[in-house]
């Protein structure tokens, strides 16, 4: 059935605005899921307080930030699951992304736990391993009195941080394995030393200096 032209394009403008609403309604439910599990990012500090420039700023994409581990869980929370393009440097302080439309992002070094590189993330797919997934954790926000329902027990155990993975696509090829070196970089500074390792010198017995030897005593740890 040839139904009229005014008729068919008011139809079509119906369904455009209906598909609108259901996609704005999907973003604010998403966002408000995520505000209950991801806590605020870091502030972005003064450029004179993030440290020396290490590399950049690189002109790239920012895709999203997901879940660690889940790179289709996009986070809706605090603008972090908006693509746009960003500037990025890395500091001696931290991974700052100056965003297009969008709040700054600021990664702190001590946060870092790590890059990869993958070819698609939360939806951006590119055919080659060219964005560069940081995964980093997000501190967790303090619990208050108010943030607790009354007459409920608490086990006095802090709250554990968020860990995500950021994607960011640099616009330039060449770019890509610069920031993912980069970034890793940051990321073995937190690394813990080998278990079992100590900086006490041995004295010529071949024991550290702290070894009270054979005949000492165990402490009381040691003896229960």
């Amino acid at each position: 059935m040839n139904l009229p032209q005014p008729v068919a394009v008011g139809i079509w403008v119906v369904l455009g605005v209906v598909l609108l609403v259901l996609v704005l309604t999907g973003r604010r439910r998403l966002a408000q899921r995520a505000h209950g599990v991801v806590p605020t990012p870091p502030a972005s500090p003064v450029a004179d307080a993030r440290g020396a420039v290490v590399l950049g700023p690189l002109d790239a994409l920012y895709v999203s930030s997901t879940l660690a581990g889940d790179w289709l869980a996009r986070v809706g929370a605090h603008g972090l699951g908006d693509r746009s393009r960003a500037v990025v440097t890395v500091h001696d302080g931290g991974l700052h992304v100056g965003r297009s439309g969008a709040p700054d992002l600021w990664v702190p070094a001590a946060a870092v736990h790590g890059a990869a590189l993958t070819p698609g993330m939360a939806g951006k797919f590119v055919g080659k391993e060219a964005i560069v997934v940081v995964t980093w954790e997000v501190p967790a926000a303090p619990v208050t009195a108010d943030d607790v329902p009354a007459g409920s027990a608490t086990t006095g155990a802090p709250p554990e941080p968020v860990r995500l993975d950021t994607g960011l696509m640099p616009r330039h090829d060449h770019d890509v394995a610069r920031l993912l070196e980069a970034v890793r970089a940051l990321a073995e500074r937190r690394t813990p030393a080998p278990d079992g390792a100590t900086d006490a010198p041995a004295d010529p017995g071949g024991r550290p200096s702290h070894d009270p030897g054979p005949d000492a005593a165990p402490n009381d740890k040691e003896a229960q």
